[in-house]
C-alpha cells in the first residue's frame, strides 16, 4: 500500500528534523483497529508536519522541532486511548537512526550475496537501551534456529523458519530487557529509512 501524506502543519517556526514513530500492536488480527487517516490527523494535531503513514501496522514519518517530537509519544498514546480506549506504545527514531539501522545489520555484513536472506530478518526497536546485565539475560537458545544480535537500542533477529514461529516475542523481550519493544520486518525497515531520508523529504 502506498504511503499516505497529510497536510503540513505550521504549528512552529523552529527548525525541524525528520522522525519515525513506530506504534505497537495496531490492526493486528482484527484487534486494536486504527484507521491511518485518523492516526495521521493525531500527528498533525500534535504539531507535526509532512506526516506520512506506511502500511497499516503503525509506521509514521513526520517532521517536527525537537521539543514537539519529544512530546509526541505521550500525546499520541493519550489521543489513541481517548479516541479508541486502548493503550498503544509509541517508539521513536530519527531519520539518522533508521539509516544507521539499515547500515549496521550484522546479518548482512559483506553484502547480500554473503549474508542472510533479507526475508528472514527483523529488527526489534527498543524504547530504551538496556544495561549489560539485561542483555546477558537474553537466552540465545530460546528459539532455535533463530538468532539475535544486540546493537544499542536495536535487536536484530534472523528467523529462518518465519517470524510467526519464533519464541522471541515482544512479551519475552519486554520482560527480559525491562523496556518497551516493537518489531518490524526488514523490508519495512528499509522502506521507512527511505521515506525518512533527506532525498525523500526534499
Amino acid at each position: 500500500m502506498p504511503a499516505r501524506k497529510a497536510s503540513p502543519s505550521a504549528s512552529s517556526s523552529a527548525p525541524r528534523a525528520t522522525y519515525v514513530a513506530l506504534l505497537r500492536g495496531i490492526n493486528v488480527g482484527g484487534k486494536n483497529k486504527l484507521p491511518m487517516a485518523e492516526l495521521s490527523a493525531m500527528f498533525v494535531g500534535a504539531g507535526c508536519a509532512g506526516v506520512q503513514t506506511y502500511i497499516q501496522s503503525g509506521n509514521v514519518v513526520f517532521e517536527a522541532p525537537a521539543a514537539i517530537a519529544d512530546a509526541v509519544p505521550g500525546r499520541i498514546e493519550r489521543a489513541i486511548a481517548d479516541r479508541f480506549g486502548y493503550r498503544i506504545p509509541v517508539v521513536m527514531r530519527t531519520a539518522g537512526d533508521l539509516a544507521a539501522v539499515v547500515q549496521d545489520n550484522p546479518f548482512l555484513a559483506g553484502g547480500l550475496a554473503g549474508g542472510a536472506d533479507p526475508a528472514t530478518l527483523h529488527v526489534v526497536f527498543l524504547a530504551g537501551e538496556p544495561d549489560a546485565a539485561r542483555l546477558a539475560a537474553l537466552d540465545p537458545d530460546r528459539s532455535p534456529p533463530d538468532e539475535m544480535r544486540a546493537r544499542g537500542r536495536h535487536l536484530y533477529l534472523r528467523c529462518p523458519e518465519g517470524f510467526a514461529r519464533t519464541r522471541i516475542t515482544s512479551a519475552y523481550l519486554d520482560a527480559t530487557l525491562a523496556t518497551t519493544t516493537t518489531v518490524r520486518n526488514w523490508r519495512t525497515v528499509e522502506k521507512l529509512a527511505a521515506l525518512a531520508s533527506p532525498a525523500s523529504r526534499a
